[in-house]
């Protein structure tokens, strides 16, 4: 037994009303950790697809990148992008899952993707920057869901110690402290009884 406890009806009240309330809280949190892991899971399965979708779509940009690449040298495609017309700002809220602050991210874009004229590049490197800004929307996206599935994951993980700290340590130590005050008062009625029938011998044999 790890917790200290007085041998009195008090304390047994006490013990008892604690182990209600901490079987009470392990079944709150057991149920928090369920719908957790339920929606960490229905994310997992979400951001898998967004990403195959990014990394497909992403492969597609370098592909015509790189045959731009080909054909420029390096100071013309570097004149090329060194001004970048489009300019994008993140405006960032929170919603809540389960009491979990998860960020929102809304892109705010402004200007065009092209910043160069289109006499001194090749098509190809149009068609990559006109990939690439239609995959942003989406690559920011990813970026929520992923740092959503970082925070759930934090959470079931904390969740999930309180839940064996309770399951495995506060519960069976107040259930033992609970049995050996049980033992102790029964001890102490049974000495007081036999007291209690020794002073009535003593009283009849007067």
């Amino acid at each position: 037994m790890r917790l200290t406890v007085s041998a009195t009806r008090m304390e047994l009240l006490r013990l008892k009303k604690r182990l209600i309330l901490a079987r009470r809280g392990h079944k709150l949190l057991k149920d928090k950790q369920d719908e957790l892991m339920s929606q960490l899971l229905g994310l997992v399965e979400r951001i898998g697809e967004v990403r195959r979708e990014v990394e497909t779509r992403l492969e597609e940009v370098y592909g015509h990148f790189l045959s731009a690449r080909m054909s420029l040298d390096d100071r013309t495609l570097e004149a090329a992008l060194s001004f970048p017309g489009k300019v994008v700002k993140l405006k960032a809220t929170q919603r809540l899952i389960l009491n979990i602050r998860v960020p929102v991210l809304k892109p705010e874009i402004e200007g065009k993707i092209y910043c160069y004229g289109f006499a001194s590049t090749p098509g190809d490197l149009d068609v990559a920057l006109k990939k690439l800004e239609q995959l942003l929307e989406k690559m920011i996206q990813l970026a929520e869901m992923e740092k959503t599935l970082q925070l759930l994951a934090d959470e079931i993980e904390r969740t999930r110690r309180r839940v064996n700290a309770l399951e495995y340590v506060l519960i069976p130590d107040l259930q033992e402290a609970i049995k050996y005050i049980t033992m102790k008062l029964e001890e102490m009625e049974r000495e007081s009884l036999t007291r209690l029938m020794r002073v009535k011998e003593i009283i009849r044999g007067e």
